[in-house]
C-alpha cells in the first residue's frame, strides 16, 4: 500500500487544499496521472500519481487542507488490506476542515459519509509529519536499484546547471527529487539561494464568500492573499526600502519600437513588442553591465546571482502575478515579446505552473496603462531591487533653449539599501536610462 502525500510546489507553501479528486476511491490509477486538483498559496495546480494501482482510500476530502508530507490518499492492489489508522499522539499532521462560511466557523460535524468521503476524524489518523519535523526517512538513489527518480522540472533543473542529480537524496515522495532538492543543492554548492515564490497570485483562485456582520462586510482572506500579506510585510519590515526616480525620454524608442513592429509584422509568426519588451531588456543588459545589483542579502553575505531572470508583473483582477522570463539578457527582443505574451495569457486563465513564476532575479512593474504617472513599488524578496514604470506623458521641456513637447515617462528604482548603496543604484538607472533614450543598443 502506497501512501499518495501532499507535495510541496512552491517555497512558501505550508500546506494545501483539496479542491476536487479527479479520481475517485475505486478507480484504476497509472503513473503520471492526475489525482486531484490542489489549491496552494501560489496557484491552483493538479498533482499527479507516483504509483500504479487502485485508489483504495481517500484521506483527504474535498474542501479539506492538508499539511506538505501529509498522506491524502492510498494506492494499492484491488485486495490489498487497508492499515489501520495509527494511535493519536498529537504529534501527526492533520487535515483542516472546510469553514462554515455562513457561521464563520470550522466545521466539525459532518452530515453522512458519502461514497468516496471520509469525515476528518477518520482521516486524522493516516496523515504523516513531514520529514524535516518527524524524521521520515527518504529512499537514497543508491537502494532504489538503479532506478533515479526525479521530476522533470528537476530534472531540466540540473542539466541546466549540469548537476549531477544520481548521488542525490530526494525528498519527494518514495525518495523522488524534486526542485527544492536541486536548488538547496544549488544553494550549498554554487551560492545561490532557493528563489522563493513570487507573492503576487494567479487568476485561478476563486474569491472567498462575503460574510455581512451589521454594516460591514467580512471578506476572509484566501490563503493566496495571506500569503501576499505576510510576505509584503516582512519586506517592507525587514528590508529598508529607498527610491530613486528618473525621467526618461521615450521618443527614440517610440520610432525603434514601429520599426520592429513593421518587422514582425512579416514574420511567419508575427508577434507585436510593446514598450514593456523593451525595457525588460533594457534592465536586464543594464544588470550584465551591473551585477552588483542582480543580488539578494543573506545576513552575512550578498549572494550574486549568474543569471538575469526577469519578474513581469501583470495585473488581474484578483491581484497581481510574477511571471519570470528567463535568460532575458540573451533572448533577442522577438523572444522577449513572445515569452511575455505566453506567460502573460497564462496568467490571466490561471494556467501558470509553478516554475513559471519562481527564480526571478529582478522585477519589472509597469503600470504606465493605467495612466498612472509615477509610483513606487515593494520589492519582491529574495531581490533587492524593483523597478516601477509610469505612463508615457507628452511634457514640455527646454530643448537648445526653446520649449518643446516631447513624450516621457518615470521610472522609480526601489532599493534594499542592505544590499545596494545610493551611488550603485544610480549608476544603475542611469544605465537603464541611456539603453532607453538610445535603444539602438538594444539590438546589438
Amino acid at each position: 500500500m502506497k501512501t499518495v502525500e501532499m507535495p510541496k510546489m512552491g517555497d512558501t507553501m505550508e500546506e494545501g487544499k483539496i479542491l476536487r479528486w479527479i479520481k475517485h476511491e475505486g478507480d484504476q490509477v497509472k503513473k503520471g496521472e492526475s489525482l486531484a486538483e490542489v489549491e496552494t498559496d501560489k496557484v491552483n495546480i493538479e498533482i499527479e500519481s507516483f504509483a500504479s494501482g487502485i485508489l483504495r482510500k481517500i484521506l483527504v476530502p474535498e474542501g479539506a487542507s492538508a499539511p506538505i508530507g501529509a498522506g491524502i490518499a492510498l494506492i494499492g492492489a484491488p485486495d490489498e488490506p487497508l492499515p489501520e489508522p495509527p494511535a493519536g499522539n498529537g504529534s501527526a499532521k492533520t487535515a483542516t476542515a472546510p469553514v462554515d462560511r455562513e457561521k464563520g466557523a470550522k466545521t466539525t460535524e459532518a452530515p453522512a459519509q458519502k461514497p468516496g468521503e471520509l469525515l476528518r476524524e477518520e482521516t486524522a489518523g493516516y496523515l504523516q509529519a513531514t520529514p524535516q519535523q518527524a524524521g521520515v526517512q527518504t529512499i537514497p538513489i543508491a537502494e532504489s536499484h538503479g532506478r533515479i527518480f526525479i521530476s522533470p522540472i528537476a530534472r531540466r533543473l540540473a542539466e541546466e546547471y549540469q548537476m549531477d542529480y544520481t548521488r542525490m537524496q530526494g525528498t519527494g515522495p518514495n525518495g523522488r527529487i524534486i526542485k527544492m532538492d536541486i536548488e538547496a543543492a544549488l544553494a550549498q554548492k554554487q551560492a545561490l539561494p532557493v528563489a522563493p515564490a513570487p507573492v503576487q497570485v494567479p487568476a485561478a483562485e476563486a474569491a472567498p464568500a462575503a460574510i455581512e456582520t451589521g454594516e460591514v462586510i467580512e471578506i476572509p482572506l484566501s490563503a493566496m492573499r495571506r500569503t501576499i500579506a505576510k510576505r509584503l510585510s516582512q519586506s517592507m519590515q525587514t528590508a529598508p526600502h529607498y527610491y530613486m526616480t528618473s525621467v526618461i525620454d521615450t521618443g527614440k524608442l517610440a520610432e525603434l519600437r514601429l520599426q520592429i513592429n513593421e518587422y514582425a509584422a512579416k514574420d511567419p509568426a508575427p508577434v507585436k513588442v510593446s514598450f514593456n519588451d523593451l525595457i525588460i531588456k533594457a534592465v536586464a543588459l543594464a544588470l550584465v553591465q551591473m551585477p552588483q545589483v542582480n543580488v539578494s542579502f543573506a545576513e552575512d553575505h550578498l549572494i550574486q546571482k549568474k543569471q538575469v531572470h526577469i519578474g513581469m508583473a501583470v495585473a488581474l483582477e484578483q491581484g497581481l502575478i510574477v511571471p519570470v522570463i528567463r535568460n532575458a539578457d540573451q533572448r533577442r527582443i522577438l523572444e522577449i515579446a513572445r515569452e511575455s505574451q505566453r506567460l502573460a495569457e497564462l496568467a490571466r486563465t490561471g494556467k501558470l505552473r509553478p516554475e513559471d513564476f519562481s527564480g526571478g532575479t529582478f522585477t519589472v512593474s509597469n503600470l504606465g496603462m493605467f495612466d498612472v504617472d509615477s509610483f513606487t513599488a515593494v520589492i519582491n524578496p529574495p531581490e533587492s531591487a524593483i523597478l516601477a514604470v509610469g505612463s508615457i506623458t507628452p511634457t514640455p521641456v527646454v530643448v537648445d533653449g526653446q520649449v518643446v513637447v516631447r513624450n516621457r515617462m518615470k521610472v522609480t528604482l526601489s532599493s534594499d539599501h542592505r544590499a545596494i548603496d545610493g551611488a550603485t543604484a544610480a549608476r544603475f538607472l542611469q544605465e537603464v536610462k541611456r539603453l532607453l533614450e538610445e535603444p539602438f543598443g538594444l539590438l546589438l
